[in-house]
C-alpha cells in the first residue's frame, strides 16, 4: 500500500508534519500486516484548514453534482470490493468470506441507500410564508472504530457529502488500512481538494485535536462510551454538534411461545457473528426461568458448531478478536464471570485447543447468570453469551432496560402483537422482531449511554443538516 506513510489532504497525499510509525498487527498471527504514521495537531489543523477553504463551493453543489460524484463513487468501490475485503481481514481478523460480503460490502449498501435516499430528499419546506431550508453543516470530524471499519466510514462519508459537507476523518490506528485504500477510491472518484481529508493518528494525539479544533463545526464519533465522553469534553468550549454511537449490553428476550431450539441457536450465532466484536451484539439473552436449563444445553451445541481459526482458513466462523488488548479484556471477564458464580456451560479460558498464538478467544456461553453479574453489565465485545431468567414479561421488560446502554434490544415471540407490544417498551434505538434482515433505511443509534443522533438512510443525512427559517419569503 504505497500511501501507508502518508495523509490524504486537500487532495493530495501528502508526507505528516513528522513522521512516526506505527505497526498494524494481524490478529491472526500477532505478526505486523503494514504500518502506517501517526499523524498529530498540527496535521490535522492542515486538514481542517484544507476542509473550510473546500466548504464555500462543495457547499453549494447542486443535488445531481454530489449524486454524480457518490455514483463515480460506487462504481470504484465495486470494482475494488475484493481487494477491500482482503485488507479488512488482514487488519482486523474476520474471516475472509464474511470481511468481503459483510465487512467490505456493508460500506456499498450504505453509499446505495446514500444515493437513494439523496434523490428525493427534500432540502426545502415551504411552511405557509416561510420557507425552512436544511443546509450542510461545514466541516465534520469523523472519528471511526476498527470493529466495522468500513460500515462506519461509510455511514459518515457518504451522507455528509450527500448534503455538501466537507470532512477530516481519523480512522482507527488498529485497522487503518481500510481507510487508505478507501482514500484511494475517493481520489480516483474526483472528489473536489479539501472536500474529504484522511488523518492516521490515535486518539490522544489526532482524536483530541479534531474534537477540540475551532475550525470542525461536528463531530461524528463512533466508538466506546468511554471515549465518547472525552470527545464531548472536548468539543463542549467550542460548542460544536456532536454525534455519538457508543456502547451496548443489549437483551434479547425469548417470550415463553417461542420455538426455544431455534431462537436460542439464532440468539447465539447473532451475539457470536464478528467474533462478538458488534456493539448492537445480543449478548444478554433472557429466558423463562422454567425453561433456563433447557435453554443453556441448546446454547452450548450452538456454541460448539462454530469452528474458530485464522481469517484465511476454509470454514473458520470466528476470527480472532483484533487485539492483545481486546484478548486480555475478555479474558479477564471471562474469569470474573466464573469467580461470581456463573456457570460455564461452553468455552472459557484461553485459546481453543491447538492454537498458540493470535488472538483466538473460545466460544463461551455463562447460564445462571444474575443482572448484578459484571459480565450481565458490561460490555465484553468477544464471544461471550449470557443467559438469564426471568418470571414474567414483566420481569423480562425491567430486567432488559436495566442497564445504562440503550443501543438495541432483540425480542423473539411466536405471537407478532406480543412481539410488538414488548418491543413498544424497550428503552433502546433499535428493536429486532425475531431476527430480520439487516435493513440500511432504519435508523441506527441508541438511548441512554449509547450515544445520541441516528445514522442510516434519511436518518444520517439529517445528522449533517443545519434548518435555516427565511420568515416571509413566501410573502406576496
Amino acid at each position: 500500500m504505497s500511501h501507508a506513510l502518508q495523509f490524504y489532504i486537500d487532495g493530495a497525499w501528502v508526507d505528516p508534519a513528522e513522521l512516526k510509525r506505527l505497526a498494524v498487527i494481524d490478529p491472526s498471527t500477532e505478526e505486523p500486516c503494514g504500518e502506517i504514521a501517526i499523524g498529530s495537531a498540527e496535521d490535522v489543523d492542515k486538514a481542517v484548514a484544507a476542509a473550510r477553504r473546500a466548504f464555500e463551493s462543495f457547499s453549494l453543489t447542486s443535488r445531481e453534482e454530489r449524486l454524480a460524484l457518490l455514483r463515480r463513487l460506487q462504481t470504484i468501490y465495486e470494482r475494488r470490493l475484493d481487494e477491500l475485503g482482503a485488507v479488512i481481514s488482514r487488519e482486523m481478523g474476520a474471516p475472509l468470506p464474511f470481511a468481503r460480503e459483510w465487512q467490505a460490502g456493508i460500506g456499498l449498501r450504505h453509499l446505495k441507500k446514500a444515493i437513494e435516499t439523496l434523490e428525493t430528499f427534500r432540502f426545502e419546506e415551504p411552511r405557509g410564508t416561510t420557507m425552512v431550508f436544511k443546509e450542510p453543516i461545514g466541516v465534520v470530524g469523523m472519528i471511526t472504530p476498527w470493529n466495522w471499519p468500513m460500515n462506519q466510514i461509510m455511514a459518515k462519508v457518504a451522507p455528509a457529502l450527500a448534503t455538501g459537507c466537507t470532512m477530516v476523518l481519523k480512522p482507527s490506528e488498529i485497522a487503518p488500512l481500510s481507510a487508505i485504500l478507501f482514500a484511494e477510491m475517493m481520489d480516483e472518484a474526483g472528489v473536489p481538494a479539501g472536500v474529504f481529508n484522511l488523518v492516521n493518528g490515535d486518539g490522544p494525539g489526532v482524536g483530541e485535536a479534531i474534537s477540540r479544533h475551532p475550525g470542525i463545526d461536528m463531530v461524528s464519533f463512533t466508538g466506546s462510551t468511554r471515549a465518547g465522553i472525552l470527545v464531548a469534553k472536548g468539543a463542549a468550549d467550542t460548542i460544536k454538534r456532536v454525534h455519538q454511537e457508543l456502547g451496548g449490553k443489549s437483551a434479547n428476550i425469548l417470550l415463553p411461545d417461542v420455538d426455544l431450539e431455534a431462537a436460542v441457536t439464532k440468539g447465539v450465532q447473532g451475539c457470536f457473528g464478528n467474533s462478538g466484536q458488534s456493539c448492537n451484539a445480543p449478548t444478554r439473552m433472557f429466558v423463562p426461568a422454567d425453561r433456563h436449563d433447557e435453554a443453556a444445553e441448546i446454547a452450548a451445541r450452538a456454541a460448539s458448531a462454530f469452528k474458530t481459526g485464522p481469517a484465511d482458513a476454509d470454514g473458520v466462523h470466528l476470527g480472532p478478536v483484533v487485539s492483545q488488548m481486546q484478548y486480555d479484556k475478555i479474558q479477564r471477564l471471562i474469569e470474573t464471570g466464573i469467580a461470581e458464580g456463573a456457570s460455564l456451560v461452553a468455552g472459557g479460558l484461553g485459546r481453543p485447543d491447538g492454537m498458540n498464538r493470535g488472538y483466538f478467544v473460545q466460544p463461551t456461553v455463562f447460564a445462571h447468570v444474575t443482572p448484578d453479574m459484571t459480565i450481565a453489565r458490561e460490555e465484553i465485545f468477544g464471544p461471550v453469551l449470557s443467559i438469564l431468567s426471568y418470571e414474567s414479561e414483566e420481569d423480562a421488560i425491567r430486567l432488559a432496560n436495566d442497564t445504562v446502554y440503550g443501543l438495541a434490544a432483540y425480542i423473539q415471540s411466536g405471537d407478532p402483537a406480543r412481539a410488538r407490544r414488548v418491543a413498544s417498551r424497550m428503552r433502546a434505538g433499535s428493536v429486532y422482531l425475531d431476527y430480520p434482515a439487516w435493513d440500511p433505511g432504519a435508523p441506527f443509534g441508541g438511548y441512554k449511554q449509547s450515544g445520541n443522533g441516528r445514522e442510516y438512510a434519511d436518518f444520517g443525512l439529517e445528522e449533517f443538516l443545519e434548518i435555516k427559517g427565511v420568515v416571509g419569503y413566501g410573502a406576496a
